[in-house]
């Protein structure tokens, strides 16, 4: 199918003028919304992005095959992305279609080094250039609409601390600990030892050092340690979007190493990307962004936990806050865009355009949101209400926590 078939058959909301290699024009919508204008450079790009849209959109613009003329890249984006229901699925067959979800995730040691190389060794300078001061680079918890990122990414910190239901003195493993915010608040804020972990060489050196500087290396300790290799049992297993690497070949294997890493009072929080049902990795956040990565449906996720022996003890669900929290990314990253271009490049700056405004589209259409799942050995190891939650993120605010 050329390529005229294939947009006039999706792009059918929207004010989109393209204009093709050879001088001809294609008007695409129905009119509503901005009026953009994009130029296909040349008819290799124009092949290339008919066969894999998918994939050849996000190339074409990373490399100058698609150069808009008029509007911006969050405004193509979003024609994309109200567009995104009108795209012809592709049919495979159980056993190739589980063949390609095995081959691209099945996430072995070594591959996990590899994906997570790819994305988080990138340079220390970039992320804090758009993240917030305590290099956050998760969903923050939007309280109020007026909240800044820094109060938002704070808040998330310690509602996640407020899940937990924390005594001064426990043990704490976090399995993806970034560059170490999340560990440091916990020990500061509630007296609680610290493991955690992470396969990012630049996040350890960061962790580490900050760690180090507050004085806090005895409680808050950092190390190179795949989740597959972790030994002891601890009073809680936490982890924040991690678990989006883990990849549906491995959910089994994972949620049986946290019931073996949690005593048997302890409690787990699971924080993470996931999706409406059943689908795919976009095939260009697969290539370039997030190599090896899945969001799940909770229907693939909680036949794991329950297989695990552990039991769900709490869901929530959250919706807008990951879309409000990419917003403040993309607005930092445009406001930092020369000094990153600098570090890297053009070319650098574009993927990473299309790879937030994508992001952040999928979460306002909804596609995307993110659930934190709370899991136990017991159903007697917390309170039979939920008000203790909104109690001890009170408590978090500003002071350390009493002991109970």
């Amino acid at each position: 199918m050329g390529l005229q078939a294939v947009l006039e058959k999706v792009v059918r909301e929207g004010d989109l003028t393209l204009k093709l290699p050879g001088g001809r024009s294609l008007r695409l919508g129905d009119g509503t919304g901005p009026a953009l204008v994009a130029r296909i450079t040349t008819a290799g790009w124009a092949a290339r992005i008919a066969a894999k849209p998918g994939l050849g959109v996000g190339e074409a613009y990373m490399d100058g095959g698609l150069v808009l003329e008029q509007g911006e890249i969050a405004q193509f984006i979003d024609l994309i992305g109200a567009n995104a229901q009108y795209k012809p699925k592709k049919r495979r067959g159980p056993l190739r279609s589980w063949l390609r979800r095995t081959m691209r995730e099945a996430n072995n040691r070594v591959q996990s080094l590899r994906n997570v190389a790819h994305h988080y060794d990138l340079s220390y300078d970039l992320y804090r250039r758009f993240l917030d001061e305590d290099m956050q680079y998760s969903c923050a918890y939007f309280e109020r609409p007026d909240m800044t990122l820094e109060e938002a990414q704070l808040a998330k910190k310690r509602h996640i601390a407020a899940k937990l239901n924390l005594s001064p003195g426990q043990s704490v493993v976090e399995i993806g600990c970034g560059w170490g915010g999340m560990a440091l608040q916990l020990v500061e804020d509630a007296d609680v030892e610290v493991d955690a972990i992470t396969l990012s060489i630049e996040q350890l050196k960061v962790a580490q050092a900050r760690a180090e500087a507050k004085g806090l290396a005895g409680k808050a300790r950092f190390s190179l340690t795949d989740y597959r290799d972790l030994k002891g049992t601890y009073d809680r297993v936490l982890s924040v979007a991690m678990f989006e690497a883990v990849g549906r070949p491995n959910y089994q294997e994972y949620f049986d190493g946290v019931a073996r890493l949690m005593k048997d009072d302890g409690v787990g929080l699971i924080h993470s990307i996931g999706r409406p049902e059943s689908g795919v990795t976009n095939a260009w956040i697969d290539r370039y962004i997030f190599p090896g990565g899945y969001s799940p449906a909770l229907s693939e996720v909680l036949p794991a936990i329950e297989k695990a022996g552990l039991i769900v003890t709490d869901v929530e669900i959250l919706r807008l806050h990951y879309a409000e929290t990419i917003r403040h990314w993309r607005d930092r990253f445009e406001a930092a865009r020369a000094d990153i271009a600098e570090l890297y490049d053009e070319r650098f700056c574009r993927m990473f355009e299309f790879y937030l405004g994508i992001a952040e589209q999928s979460f306002r259409a909804r596609r995307q949101f993110i659930f934190q799942i709370q899991v136990a050995k017991r159903v007697d190891v917390l309170p039979i209400t939920r008000d203790y939650i909104g109690e001890s993120e009170r408590a978090f605010g500003g002071q350390k926590r009493k002991a109970a």
